[in-house]
């Protein structure tokens, strides 16, 4: 599948928006109740590795968008 400019600046934009939110949400503080916290630091692992993923795809579209210009 071909992409074109514009869907791959639309996937950037799109990467760099969900990244923007998993950053804000990470950077949140932790719950005083213990059991909120213990379920608050097994998403950040979910969310940490959605990061990860997403940072990658995010390298690679802004590599396809490089080889269009």
């Amino acid at each position: 599948m071909s992409e074109n400019k514009q869907d791959l600046l639309d996937k950037k934009q799109e990467l760099e928006e969900r990244m923007d939110r998993i950053k804000k949400d990470i950077s949140g503080g932790l719950n005083a109740d213990f059991a909120e916290q213990a379920t608050q630091l097994e998403n950040r692992d979910v969310l940490l590795e959605i990061l990860r993923v997403s940072e990658e795809e995010l390298q690679s579209t802004r590599e396809k968008l490089a080889a269009l210009e």
